[in-house]
């Protein structure tokens, strides 16, 4: 894809959607943090409606390492995998406590030693919470940079690396949200609703799928 209309294709998207953010729900970036730990295979909405209940009761690494491991799970036992994420998010209250004083780093590789914190979780926590132009490549970003031809790639690494390359300066810190939201409402995995999609005249799938017949 030529670089006007991958600029095209974004300018479109902040058209469409000026100001877009997380669909997790947080009011720090500690509770930002647990809220992408917990979302690791689970919908935004069921960990939403989890972390309603926790973050009144525990919105700290101090609380929530009060509350134990039992209590945790009490909260989050609707989400799935439950057990090893209060495991995760128990140890990495310790250690935000124990070596950063109960602050969440800015620094990637700060967090991608805690537990359960993979490249994706920590680029969501640089971006949403510090402001960093970085894109964390899921399930929906991977598919829309694939299906529409804008950063085609084997893996979500290779996908990342490409869209840092592609996506002009100006739209980084918010092309990851848009791109998601995307993938998540439009160009969705198993039947694009290419009819109504507001790039889909820059979009390269061969394959648009018509409007479903009234």
């Amino acid at each position: 894809m030529n670089s006007a209309k991958c600029r095209a294709i974004f300018e479109t998207l902040r058209e469409v959607n000026p100001t877009p953010t997380t669909e997790l729900e947080y009011s720090s970036p500690f509770e930002l943090l647990i809220a992408v730990l917990l979302s690791a295979q689970a919908t935004d909405v069921g960990v939403n409606k989890a972390t309603r209940l926790l973050f009144p009761v525990a919105h700290s690494p101090q609380q929530i390492l009060a509350l134990g491991e039992a209590g945790l799970i009490d909260y989050i036992k609707t989400i799935g995998l439950y057990k090893t994420k209060a495991k995760h998010v128990m140890e990495t209250c310790r250690i935000l406590v124990e070596k950063y004083d109960g602050k969440v780093p800015p620094v990637r590789e700060a967090l991608e030693s805690l537990p359960g914190v993979g490249r994706k979780t920590a680029n969501v926590v640089l971006n949403v919470a510090f402001g960093q132009p970085t894109i964390a490549v899921d399930t929906h970003i991977f598919r829309v940079s694939n299906r529409t031809g804008l950063a085609p790639g084997k893996n979500p690494d290779a996908v990342e690396q490409k869209l840092l390359k592609v996506v002009p300066k100006e739209f980084l810190h918010d092309a990851h949200h848009w791109l998601i939201l995307h993938g998540r409402y439009v160009c969705k995995a198993r039947k694009p609703e290419c009819w109504h999609c507001a790039i889909e005249p820059l979009c390269e799938f061969k394959e648009k799928t018509p409007a479903p017949k009234q």
